[in-house]
C-alpha cells in the first residue's frame, strides 16, 4: 500500500500510514558532543539510616582500635544520624575529647556507666562541620612555610566539653576502680588471643 509517497508493507488502514510516517527512521540532525548521564534506576526512594550495633548504648565504655587514640578507654554517650558514635574520654582523665568515631573501630565492653543526665542533644554531626580558613590558595599557599599549624578549638566546644565531662567524671568516681580503669590503655602482649577474650 502506498501512502502519501510512503510505502507500507502489509494491510495497513490511513492511521497505520500516519504512524509509520512518524517513524520513518530519519536520524536527528543534532547529536550531544558528550555523552549525557542518565540518572541510575533505584527501587529504594528513601534509603534506610545506618544500623548501630546494640552493644553500643549511651554509658558503655569502648575501646577505640585506631586513630590518634587508639587504644584509649572512652565512654560512649549516643549514637548520631549518619551511624557515627559520639564517644568522650573524658578529657581530664585520659585526654580524649568529645569526638566521633566509626563503630567498625570499636570495641564495645560490658562495662556500663550511668550517664543518663548528660545532656548531648544539640550535639550532632553538623557541630563538626570543618571550618574553611581564610588564608592563602592556590600558589601562595602551596609555597607558603610547611610548618604545622596549632588546631584551633572553639570556645563553644570548649565549654561543651566542661559541660559534658562535668556530669560524666560525677558518674566515673561514683564507680570503684572505673577513674583508673578509663586512664589505663589497651593493648596486646606476645600470647594474648583476642578471639578468646571478653570484654
Amino acid at each position: 500500500m502506498v501512502s502519501n509517497g510512503l510505502r507500507v508493507l502489509g494491510i495497513a488502514g490511513p492511521k497505520k500510514a500516519v504512524k509509520a510516517a512518524a517513524t520513518s527512521g530519519k536520524s536527528p540532525r543534532y547529536y550531544p558532543a558528550d555523552d549525557i548521564p542518565r540518572p541510575k534506576h533505584s527501587r529504594a526512594k528513601k534509603h534506610n539510616p545506618p544500623r548501630v550495633r546494640a552493644s553500643f548504648t549511651p554509658g558503655t565504655v569502648c575501646i577505640l582500635l585506631s586513630g590518634r587514640f587508639r587504644g584509649k578507654r572512652v565512654v560512649c554517650l549516643k549514637a548520631l544520624e549518619s551511624g557515627l558514635l559520639l564517644v568522650t574520654g573524658p578529657y581530664k582523665i585520659n585526654g580524649v575529647p568529645l569526638r566521633r568515631v566509626n563503630q567498625a573501630y570499636v570495641i564495645a565492653t560490658s562495662t556500663k556507666i550511668d550517664v543518663s543526665k548528660v545532656d548531648v542533644s544539640n550535639i550532632n554531626d553538623a557541630y563538626f562541620a570543618r571550618v574553611k580558613s581564610e588564608g592563602a590558595s592556590g600558589e601562595e599557599e602551596f609555597f607558603e612555610n610547611d610548618a604545622a599549624k596549632p588546631a584551633i578549638v572553639s570556645d563553644q566546644r570548649k565549654a561543651d566539653q566542661k559541660k559534658v565531662d562535668a556530669e560524666v567524671l560525677k558518674a566515673v568516681e561514683s564507680t570503684p576502680l572505673m577513674k583508673s580503669y578509663l586512664g589505663s590503655n589497651f593493648s596486646l602482649k606476645k600470647h594474648d588471643r583476642p578471639h578468646k577474650m571478653v570484654f
